[in-house]
């Protein structure tokens, strides 16, 4: 009698499987934002509307003046567009999707995934970042400089920092709440710490008026968070204010942060699930 060898659990195939997961996740992420279009649109109006009366706001601060903080009335109009543009691929608004999987013990089927449940949850979030990017991140930069125009990245070297920038202000972000939803592990009323979170990371990320705008107390408060990297540093590369050896300090804080939140979540998480219950065992 022959018997059929049982397939190898650690071998190429495997970690092939184990490779290509992230990134299926991240595609069905992107696929899934496009499952309600009449939604976005909507989303878009609104951002649209909203946009608008920003715009208003701040060439009503400048007056008659060229200059304020070093930004130029076209700055903050590019300003106002790139921050409404984010609004939904940085989930500035609030994110409690790994908050609810916690609370309903949804946890646990995360856990039986062949792959790391932080990185199943970030190449996650990715997919959803690009999709809300495409489908009212970029209208929004387009509305935007159909009625205004927009200041544009200079040259090969500016665009190659901002896109670092997002990158890294996406992964800052996600980690950030990603450790905020981390409290329903020990709450089981964790979404009043999560608006309370995400109303402090408004005002810090520079979404709510430029950083450069505030005291310069508030500023050097700030920047002993993470809080600018998820957003401002993205919006003054883009417009110019910060740039040469300032530019690429700006990036390394923000490298510089996101290990820090990536460590934090770790420990975090092995401690949360640690504390995990679910049918009481």
């Amino acid at each position: 009698m022959t018997t059929t060898p049982a397939p190898p659990t650690g071998g190429p195939v495997s970690r092939l499987s184990r490779l290509a997961l992230p990134w299926a996740v991240t595609r069905l992420g992107f696929q899934r934002q496009f499952a309600y279009p009449q939604a976005a649109l909507w989303g878009l109006i609104t951002n649209s509307f909203f946009g608008l009366l920003r715009v208003a706001v701040l060439l009503a601060l400048f007056g008659t003046r060229p200059q304020v903080a070093g930004y130029t009335p076209q700055d903050a109009i590019t300003y106002t567009g790139l921050t409404q543009a984010f609004i939904m691929a940085f989930s500035l608004f609030g994110w409690f999707d790994f908050m609810r999987v916690i609370h309903r013990g949804e946890v646990t089927a995360d856990l039986l995934r062949p792959a790391s449940l932080l990185g199943f949850w970030a190449a996650q979030d990715a997919g959803r970042a690009l999709g809300q990017m495409a489908l009212r991140g970029l209208p929004m930069l387009l509305i935007f400089q159909v009625i205004w125009g927009l200041n544009w990245p200079p040259g090969p070297l500016a665009w190659a920092q901002v896109t670092l920038s997002v990158l890294l202000a996406w992964a800052c972000g996600f980690l950030f709440r990603f450790l905020v939803n981390c409290a329903a592990f020990w709450s089981p009323d964790a979404v009043g710490f999560g608006r309370f979170a995400w109303a402090v990371l408004g005002l810090g990320c520079g979404f709510l008026m430029p950083l450069a705008f505030f005291p310069e107390w508030f500023r050097a408060l700030l920047a002993w968070t993470p809080f600018p990297g998820m957003l401002n540093t993205v919006v003054e590369l883009w417009v110019g204010v910060t740039t040469g050896p300032a530019a690429w300090a700006a990036l390394g804080t923000q490298l510089g942060w996101t290990l820090a939140l990536l460590l934090a979540c770790q420990v975090t998480l092995r401690a949360g699930l640690r504390r995990l219950e679910v049918a009481g065992g």
